[in-house]
């Protein structure tokens, strides 16, 4: 993969050794744990992430990156070192840290959402954790989706010159404590009751063949009440 194209994709790669360590500390790796890193990238967080753990599983879908990672990290004993897009493999953790390209941030959420773990930390766009924690007119299908599913905490602001190269926006650490897991189901029947979200609720049953006596509108209503609504369309 290109300079240009991982530019594209928003890569950034972080280089603060000191915002690395608060990542790792803020996970509170046990010798209990397996810990999946998505994004191995130059692999500033893999050897602090194996320090505590009982196994690391780190994942690149950059082909040359998962070379390098290779080549660096090989011999650490409890590291195993994977190629390929991690969202789409099947693996067990109870830890999940990354440093997600900013187009990855949406999909990480609702990947995490499906998944049955102790926490992650997930560096992501400042703009994007605001819209994870937006209310009233603001909300969007994925805060929903968010507050549903976990208690997000702020950790840290990493400053745009904290990655090589810097990207245009500041970024947000954030630790996700699970509360219920979703499914993809459910989560693509609150992004198709957004499609709508100018509608009032029984305008929008009524475009799903339900009824639903409702002259809110999806901003005026809580999360629960909102998930409820989509389970019934």
């Amino acid at each position: 993969m290109s300079k240009n194209r991982r530019q594209r994709l928003g890569q950034h790669f972080l280089k603060s050794q000191n915002i690395a360590q608060k990542i790792v500390d803020s996970a509170q790796i046990t010798p209990q744990d397996t810990v999946f890193e998505i994004g191995t990238g130059p692999g500033i967080l893999t050897p602090l992430l194996c320090e505590n753990a009982k196994s690391v599983i780190t994942i690149e879908a950059d082909e040359s990156l998962y070379s390098d990672a290779i080549l660096k990290f090989s011999k650490i004993p409890k590291l195993e070192i994977m190629y390929g897009d991690g969202f789409g493999i099947d693996v067990d953790f109870t830890i999940f840290v990354s440093n997600l390209p900013y187009s990855e941030s949406k999909r990480a959420i609702e990947w995490l959402g499906q998944k049955k773990f102790k926490c992650a930390i997930v560096m992501v766009q400042k703009e994007f954790a605001e819209k994870l924690a937006a209310k009233g007119r603001n909300i969007h299908a994925i805060s929903v989706i968010a507050d549903y599913c976990f208690d997000i905490k702020k950790i840290v602001k990493v400053g745009k010159s904290n990655f090589s190269p810097p990207p245009k926006v500041d970024s947000v650490v954030l630790r996700l404590t699970p509360k219920k897991q979703i499914g993809q189901e459910l989560i693509d029947s609150v992004e198709k009751l957004f499609s709508q979200r100018r509608k009032t609720i029984s305008n929008i049953a009524k475009s799903f063949g339900k009824s639903i006596q409702s002259d809110k509108r999806l901003e005026e209503l809580s999360t629960d009440e909102i998930i409820k609504i989509a389970k019934q369309l």
